[in-house]
C-alpha cells in the first residue's frame, strides 16, 4: 500500500497531544533522518576529497607522519559515517513499514524527545539502559 503523502506546516514539531506516530510524526522523523542522511554523505564527500586532494610526498617524515595521523582519523570518520548511514538507512525502513517510534526489544513506544535527541534509537529508555548494563557487565567481567 502506497505512502500518502502527508504536508507538514512549515516549523512543525511533533506533539504528545497528537497520536503517537501519526502520519506526521513519521514523515516529521522521515524528514528528519533524509536530511541527516544527506548531510552525512556531503561530508563524506568533502573527507574523500581532502583525502585525494593532499601531495603526499612534501615535507619531512614529522610532517608525514602528522598527515598520516589526521587521514587515518578522517578515515574512522568515514568509517562511523558509513555505518551512522547504515542506522539511518534501517531507520528509515522502519518509517516505512511502520514500526518507527517502538523499541524493538518491548514494543513500547520509544518517545519523541527520545527520537528527537536521537532519532536512529531504536530502543526505549529501559531497554536501552538494561542493554548498557549488560554490556558493562560483559566488559567487567573479562
Amino acid at each position: 500500500m502506497p505512502n500518502k503523502v502527508v504536508e507538514l506546516p512549515e516549523g512543525y514539531k511533533p506533539s504528545e497531544k497528537e497520536q503517537y506516530m501519526c502520519p506526521e510524526h513519521l514523515e516529521y522523523f522521515r524528514q528528519k533522518l533524509l536530511k541527516w542522511r544527506q548531510d552525512l554523505i556531503e561530508e563524506s564527500q568533502a573527507t574523500i576529497n581532502n583525502l585525494r586532494g593532499e601531495v603526499r610526498d612534501v615535507g619531512d617524515e614529522a610532517e608525514r607522519a602528522s598527515r598520516e595521523t589526521e587521514n587515518s582519523l578522517e578515515l574512522r570518520t568515514r568509517d562511523r559515517y558509513r555505518k551512522l548511514l547504515g542506522k539511518i538507512d534501517q531507520a528509515l525502513a522502519r518509517v516505512d513499514d511502520g514500526s518507527y517510534g517502538y523499541c524493538e526489544e518491548t514494543g513500547e513506544e520509544i518517545g519523541l524527545a527520545r527520537l528527537e535527541a536521537r532519532p536512529i534509537a531504536t530502543l526505549c529508555l529501559d531497554a536501552q539502559e538494561r542493554w548498557e548494563l549488560k554490556q558493562k557487565q560483559m566488559r567487567d567481567s573479562r
